[in-house]
């Protein structure tokens, strides 16, 4: 019978992969059989994750995507893809009486107009991204639970939410899926960036909110596997809640 949860024989471009969400998703996509390709904007982080993927065949392609040189480059040395995983995004907290508009070009730059414009250049061209194809952008669960000091993270996912469902719906005469993942705050990188703009008495409220407590990067890599894999072929224009109850 056909394990429609398997990753075999798919090719996944995972953006972002240089660590936390993104790192783990690569990881975890090579021990589901997926050829993986990596990029992030740290050649040495990017050769870490690297060196953790299970399989072969495997590229790591170090690459700026605010840049669009870096964009065209990338997607030059692509081959036909069978999934995008979207994990670029930067988690600067600050009230918003103290935004200014570097503060905006920031964080759309690297958490919106990278996504977009890269997905503008897949589906351009040489077409990288065809029939069944899946689409995961990685959204937060703070567009719904917003907190204070959030402003520009959350307007960015909710920007690429809304993004994404306009997406699905013009790529599914062509059979590709569009989905988001909103995960509440896991361990690793960002949870410790937020501790250190904060403190612990935060970082223990939010975990008292997550009945489940703290999630694991795998537990959000899981969910995005299942929106990669043929398991999904009939879900688009979603958004998957990770919160831990």
């Amino acid at each position: 019978m056909e394990n429609v949860f398997s990753l075999k024989g798919k090719t996944i471009l995972i953006t972002g992969a240089s660590s936390g969400l993104g790192k783990q998703t690569a990881i975890s996509a090579s021990r589901m059989g997926a050829t993986v390709i990596i990029t992030g904007r740290s050649a040495e982080k990017l050769a870490d994750t690297f060196s953790q993927l299970e399989g072969e065949g495997h590229l790591s392609i170090p690459a700026d995507l605010t840049q669009t040189a870096d964009i065209e480059r990338l997607t030059d040395n692509l081959p036909r893809l069978n999934g995008v995983v979207y994990s670029t995004g930067v988690s600067v907290l600050k009230p918003a009486r103290f935004i200014d508009q570097s503060d905006i070009d920031q964080n759309f730059s690297i958490g919106f107009n990278a996504p977009v414009l890269l997905t503008s250049r897949l589906l351009a061209g040489k077409k990288l991204i065809s029939g069944n194809c899946s689409l995961v952008f990685i959204s937060s669960i703070s567009i719904k639970y917003p907190f204070v000091g959030g402003a520009m993270y959350i307007s960015v996912k909710a920007a690429l939410e809304n993004y994404a469902r306009v997406l699905g719906l013009e790529l599914a005469p062509k059979r590709i899926r569009v989905n988001c993942v909103a995960p509440a705050f896991v361990k690793g990188p960002m949870l410790e960036q937020t501790r250190e703009a904060t403190n612990d008495e935060t970082i223990r409220q939010i975990e008292a909110r997550q009945p489940l407590g703290l999630g694991e990067p795998e537990d959000v890599a899981n969910a995005i596997l299942f929106y990669i894999s043929d398991a999904s072929r009939w879900i688009s224009g979603t958004s998957l809640m990770l919160g831990g109850g």
